[in-house]
């Protein structure tokens, strides 16, 4: 039986949109909005993406609106300006034929709603809400928020042969919902889970940082780790006693350094298995970089070797992922007063340049003035020479002398 749910106040994310639905309606058609919008409306949760479908085909479309862009009209979606904001919309659509378990190679444009939202992925997500603030469940995606319940739409593993990356969106899901995968779909999951190898590494990677960063990250990963999926993404099947470990402690990250940096410390990764790790995984080359540093600090952290020199290269950002990661321990109260106090924050504050030096007459330019600028950049930090002009200049030239 479906059940019929009428949104009284819609969130001005919709009404801003209203008038695109309208105008599509005035022609004679169906408009809704559809999908996770929807669904974290109920949820009262924060809106994203307003997406709207119609049994307006992309033709009908682009003859009522005056600015529309071809975002991806042979999947049915236009884009629509007339309102400044762009709204995606969308055909009503089935879909057939799934040879790279991710998108159709057969798409279908249909006038009816029930056939659109069948094919959708989870029944949370198979909603569609009318300008008058109706909610359309059909596939008990109501019943199912109301039970916190992830369920497929129809047989989960249809769902799961037509898009691999459904299992990892399950995923995440339960992690930033905390909600628990119903066991057919489950079963689904665990049944399909080595299809995850023929999704791009980027996609999972999106799904797989989002599903950390949720609310019941333990939830997500426990998934993982039950069904196998862990095997299928790049490196973590390795090191599944540690990911148990894990997924038996409560995680708090705020953002993806956090992530990789909290998995290279437990896994006891070196700077050069955190970068393949991170390559594997198709990361940002400046991610990789603050992982690296933030990870090195939480070693320090660990044997308590935290020096100043330490602190100054690791910087403001990744001590705080690293206090993040570690946890608000004795370990780590101090570390940003510490940080706070340091004569200079970066090089640049040095109370002489290599052009200073030059003029001065302490040196030629060459490789020399490299050395003794990073010479100096590290005393300052250690508290062995004050940052002014005439120390720096007479540790310069006892540097030489030295040398």
């Amino acid at each position: 039986m479906a059940m019929i749910v009428r949104i009284v106040e819609i969130p001005t994310e919709f009404k801003e949109a209203l008038p695109i639905l309208q105008k599509i309606e005035a022609a004679g058609y169906e408009a809704y909005f559809v999908g996770g919008s929807v669904r974290d409306t109920i949820l009262k949760r924060p809106i994203h993406d307003v997406d709207i479908a119609t049994s307006a085909y992309p033709s009908e479309v682009k003859e009522l609106f005056k600015k529309t862009v071809d975002t991806g009209i042979e999947h049915g979606t236009v884009m629509i300006l007339d309102h400044g904001t762009g709204y995606e919309v969308t055909t009503f659509r089935t879909e057939s034929g799934y040879q790279d378990y991710r998108r159709p190679d057969k798409v279908t444009f249909v006038r009816s709603l029930k056939e659109d939202l069948k094919r959708r992925d989870f029944t949370i997500n198979a909603l569609a809400l009318s300008e008058s603030g109706q909610v359309f469940d059909l596939f008990g995606g109501l019943a199912d928020m109301q039970h916190h319940i992830i369920k497929a739409v129809g047989d989960p593993n249809e769902r799961f042969n037509e898009d691999a990356l459904r299992m990892m969106r399950a995923v995440r899901f339960a992690s930033q919902l905390d909600f628990q995968i119903e066991s057919e779909t489950l079963q689904g999951i665990a049944r399909h889970s080595r299809l995850l190898e023929k999704i791009a590494v980027e996609r999972c990677h999106s799904e797989f940082v989002k599903m950390m960063l949720g609310v019941a990250a333990q939830n997500g990963l426990n998934v993982m780790l039950d069904t196998g999926l862990d095997r299928h993404v790049p490196v973590l099947g390795e090191h599944e006693q540690a990911l148990k470990q894990l997924a038996n402690s409560p995680l708090s990250l705020q953002n993806e350094v956090q992530v990789w940096s909290l998995l290279a410390f437990t896994f006891g990764f070196s700077r050069g298995q955190i970068s393949s790790f991170l390559k594997k995984w198709k990361t940002a080359n400046k991610i990789i970089n603050d992982v690296i540093l933030t990870t090195e600090l939480l070693f320090a952290i660990k044997k308590q070797q935290v020096t100043n020199w330490l602190l100054y290269q690791t910087g403001a950002a990744n001590i705080t992922n690293a206090i993040d990661v570690f946890g608000p321990l004795p370990e780590t109260q101090t570390l940003m007063s510490r940080y706070a106090e340091l004569p200079i924050k970066t090089k640049k504050q040095l109370q002489i340049t290599g052009g200073q030096l030059i003029q001065q007459g302490v040196l030629q330019p060459g490789p020399e003035l490299g050395k003794i600028l990073d010479y100096l950049e590290r005393a300052v930090v250690d508290g062995q020479i004050p940052n002014n002009f005439d120390d720096l200049k007479a540790a310069a030239v006892n540097f030489l002398n030295e040398d």
